[in-house]
């Protein structure tokens, strides 16, 4: 039997060590290699040109986004599952957008995951099931609401721009604070802000806006998050 070679992407080694074991003790799977962040699953990748690669989205450097959106690109025939603690419809709809066939959420990964590689594999697209309704239409979005929040986009300063961006890779008011060496106060002032100028009311909303307006992409984002 030929076996399934896997490539994991993740920036946490003790869950790249679970997954390994779980993995490789599948008849038809074999780890081959792993990655910390998304350029070196991009770079790993072209060296091995794996059949699934594992990808996690929020990782420092180059995000899981990016990382799919190049591998993609440049390796056609590898697939790409996204293994996440983000049960968010948001997330998933850039992922697949970027590229990838495969969507599952870390909690249900032992139950899932096996099915999940073996359908992407294949050429078919699994999603984990709370989130397929996704596929069907594009639920969030309302076109007139949302041109009216990327207008509003300029009204933040640099520092709530910052901000919004560590919202979108998942850190809490506590993480952020410590990365821009502020209060947790202040962050909270900062996010009250953005949700006025931007007409949101939770941080379920300053998230979907970030990831739409393609923050959890940017180049400039060099912030690791949990996840």
């Amino acid at each position: 039997m030929e076996k399934i070679r896997l490539l994991l992407a993740d920036d946490h080694a003790v869950l790249r060590s679970g997954l390994r074991l779980l993995l490789n003790s599948e008849p038809d799977m074999e780890v081959v290699g792993e990655a910390g962040d998304g350029a070196e699953a991009l770079e790993r990748s072209l060296e091995l040109q794996p059949d699934v690669v594992l990808m996690d989205i929020t990782m420092g450097g180059m995000s899981g986004l990016a990382a799919t959106r190049a591998i993609r690109d440049r390796l056609p025939q590898t697939k790409v599952l996204v293994l996440t603690m983000h049960n968010d419809e948001e997330y998933l709809r850039q992922m697949m957008e970027a590229g990838a066939t495969g969507y599952v959420v870390k909690r249900a990964a032992d139950a899932e995951l096996a099915v999940a590689i073996r359908a992407v594999h294949r050429g078919e697209v699994f999603v984990y099931p709370s989130l397929t309704k996704v596929l069907l239409g594009d639920l969030l979005r309302r076109p007139g609401e949302e041109r009216g929040q990327q207008d509003s986009y300029d009204l933040l300063s640099e520092r709530e721009k910052e901000v919004l961006s560590l919202v979108a890779l998942g850190h809490t008011n506590k993480q952020i604070a410590s990365e821009l060496y502020l209060s947790v106060k202040t962050i909270e002032t900062y996010r009250g802000r953005m949700m006025r100028k931007l007409g949101l009311k939770s941080r379920a909303g300053l998230v979907r806006y970030a990831l739409r307006r393609g923050l959890l992409d940017d180049g400039t984002l060099d912030h690791a998050a949990k996840g």
